[in-house]
């Protein structure tokens, strides 16, 4: 298994999104599947390695990456044969999103919130005292973005007003988010370009413009940010909402703007290819949301019969022949 997991390494690790997240999972492979052979890969190793990871979301996309590596040594033709790799269950999808009033919160939160120091010399030692620094104001440009397009927290990282390598490029004359990031390959998690909303790009032209966003949009100390999870967090601690039902994470943000968008009534494909997922899957996990949701079945089962109706029904009856 460690020879199979390092032919799959040395030819698709270039195509990873995330190359450091993928070699933290073959770490984890290999020191565990690396001195068994490809016979051993069975049901019953594959809940060890659940178990042993202890956690089923994390075990789950560590044997997708141990499947997909398997069937890679086979279409190279180094084995012969079938090798099943057995997935934990699925987690349950959250459909925790925010109400505007919660999204107000946040968004005031990140913007009104300044740093407390403690000071460590002189008459005020062991005081705390409310400094000029903002720290989270950052996350409220991603929290803008994320709400007025959902798109997922990578592109948004890399969102910048200039074309390059890397970069999820922002279109400020046009108004077209170009999401996928130059020279990087589409994936499953549709980057499709999208037009912005007239606010969201009359923000973004004034950032550019005063110079707060130097190279990307969402900055922190003049640079682009890795991830915006910290900080993040610390926005939903402040703003109250962790006491809330359901965790608030940067991933909540899209599912906010595909429920917002439902409770707007968007035409579904319309929204769909706005958001970069499939209609299926938006109607699945976030039609109910939609003012028109099976309106006609409930609206024709709470209506009364028309009077030509009534006696059509009652004739049917009358005329039915009895049965046995």
């Amino acid at each position: 298994m460690a020879d199979v997991l390092s032919v799959y390494d040395e030819d698709c690790r270039e195509r990873q999104a995330n190359k450091d997240k993928f070699d933290e999972r073959m770490v984890r492979l290999v020191r565990w599947w690396g001195g068994k052979t490809l016979s051993s890969v069975n049901g019953a190793n594959c809940r060890a390695y659940a178990k042993h990871r202890g956690n089923n979301g994390g075990s789950r996309r560590d044997l997708e990456d141990l499947r997909a590596a398997i069937n890679h040594h086979s279409k190279e033709g180094f084995h012969r044969g079938v090798v099943r790799v057995v997935l934990p269950e699925k987690g349950l999808p959250r459909e925790r999103w925010l109400d505007r009033s919660e999204a107000a919160r946040l968004l005031w939160t990140c913007w009104r919130y300044r740093e407390t120091q403690t000071v460590h010399i002189g008459k005020l030692k062991g005081q705390k005292i409310v400094t000029d620094k903002r720290p989270l104001r950052h996350v409220a440009r991603f929290i803008l973005i994320g709400l007025y397009t959902g798109t997922r927290a990578g592109a948004i990282a890399t969102a910048s007003p200039y074309r390059a390598e890397g970069k999820s490029f922002v279109d400020l004359e046009t108004g077209i988010f170009n999401r996928l990031a130059i020279g990087k390959r589409a994936s499953t998690k549709r980057q499709t370009p999208v037009p912005l909303p007239k606010r969201l790009l009359a923000h973004l032209r004034r950032w550019s413009r005063l110079g707060i966003a130097k190279s990307h949009f969402v900055e922190w100390g003049g640079k682009p940010i890795a991830s915006v999870k910290t900080g993040f967090g610390s926005a939903v601690r402040i703003a109250g909402l962790d006491v809330t039902v359901g965790n608030v994470t940067p991933h909540t943000l899209r599912h906010t703007a595909a429920t917002w968008l439902m409770q707007r009534a968007a035409p579904m494909w319309e929204a769909a290819g706005f958001l970069g997922m499939s209609e299926k899957t938006l109607r699945d996990t976030y039609g109910h949301h939609h003012p028109d949701h099976l309106r006609g079945a409930a609206d024709a089962i709470g209506s009364r019969p028309s009077p030509k109706k009534k006696v059509a029904l009652v004739v049917s009856l009358v005329d039915e022949k009895p049965r046995g």
